[in-house]
C-alpha cells in the first residue's frame, strides 16, 4: 500500500480549517541563499495563507554576522503580534547551529528544536500520523531509523524509543544489513536517492521516507521506490509522501502555540 501523503496532510489541515487562525504571524528567518530552503518556505506560505495565517519570510545574506541574526531573533521573539518563528535549516557553514537554534524562545518554537514539550516535532507527528493510518501498532515491533539528523532521525528515535521492543539507529555510512532485515518499521531521513533497496528490507515492513535529493532531474526519496514497494507493507512516495504531512503538522503546532488550543 502506497501511503498518500497529500490526503493525510489535507486531512489535517481540514481540521484546522474549523478552527479560527490564530491571530499572530509565523514568522521565519532565512539565512544565505539556498534553493532547497527556499522552496520549503515558498510551500509553508502557501498552506499557511490557506488557513488564513499571516506568513512572513525575513531574508538575510549568508555573511550576516552572529550578532545580526541575534538581533532579528531576539526582535522576533519579543513582538507580541509573532506567534511562531521558524529558523530555516541548513544554515550557512559559518555558523554555530546549536547557538543559532538557542534564540528560538520556547513558546514559539513551532519545530520543537529547543525541546518544549508541549508540541511533538513535526518528522515525530508525521510518522505518528502516519502510524494512526495506517493502523500500525508499535507494541512489540523492531524498528530502525536511517539517520541522526535534528529535523528527522534524532526527533524520531526519541519519539519511538519507548514505544517499540527494539529501536536501532544508523547513519548512511554504517549499518547492519541483519538488524535492518529485521525490522519491522523503517524509517529514512539521510538524502541519498534510493539508497535503501528492496532486497535490504523485510517482506510485509513499513517504509516512511523522509529522504530527498535530486537525481537524474528529479526528486526521489531514500528508498529505492520499484524495489521497495514490491516487499513492503506500506510505503512513502517522494514527493508526495512525508512531506505534506511535515508541513501540514508544522501549521497545527502554530496553532497550539499561539492560539494555546
Amino acid at each position: 500500500m502506497v501511503i498518500d501523503g497529500r490526503r493525510i496532510a489535507d486531512e489535517i489541515l481540514s481540521r484546522l480549517k474549523k478552527i479560527k487562525p490564530p491571530k499572530k504571524i509565523l514568522a521565519a528567518v532565512l539565512v544565505g541563499r539556498n534553493p532547497a530552503s527556499e522552496s520549503f518556505l515558498k510551500q509553508k506560505e502557501k498552506v499557511a495563507r490557506s488557513l488564513g495565517i499571516e506568513f512572513k519570510i525575513h531574508k538575510l545574506q549568508d555573511n550576516v554576522s552572529f550578532e545580526e541574526l541575534q538581533r532579528l531573533m531576539n526582535k522576533l521573539g519579543v513582538a507580541e503580534s509573532v506567534g511562531g518563528l521558524i529558523l530555516q535549516l541548513p544554515l550557512p557553514k559559518n555558523f554555530n547551529r546549536d547557538s543559532a537554534i538557542g534564540l528560538i524562545p520556547r513558546n514559539k518554537d513551532v519545530d520543537a528544536l529547543t525541546g518544549f514539550s508541549k508540541i511533538l516535532p513535526p518528522a515525530a507527528g508525521v510518522l505518528q500520523e502516519i502510524l494512526s493510518h495506517i493502523g500500525f501498532g508499535l507494541d512489540g515491533k523492531r524498528a530502525v531509523v536511517v539517520g541522526r539528523g535534528l529535523l528527522v532521525g534524532k526527533p524520531i528515535a526519541d519519539w519511538l524509543n519507548v514505544k517499540v521492543k527494539k529501536l536501532t539507529v544508523f547513519n548512511s555510512s554504517f549499518f547492519d544489513p541483519k538488524i535492518l532485515k529485521e525490522a519491522d518499521l523503517v524509517v529514512s531521513g539521510v538524502g541519498k536517492a534510493g539508497f535503501i533497496k528492496g532486497d535490504m528490507v523485510k517482506k510485509g515492513a513499513a517504509l516512511i521516507d523522509f529522504g530527498y535529493s535530486f537525481s537524474e532531474g528529479k526528486l526521489q526519496g531514500d528508498f529505492d521506490f520499484e524495489s521497495c514497494d514490491r516487499v513492503a507493507a506500506y510505503i512513502t512516495k517522494t514527493p508526495g509522501g512525508t512531506g505534506p504531512i511535515l508541513v501540514a503538522k508544522l501549521m497545527e503546532n502554530f496553532f497550539k502555540l499561539a492560539s494555546d488550543i
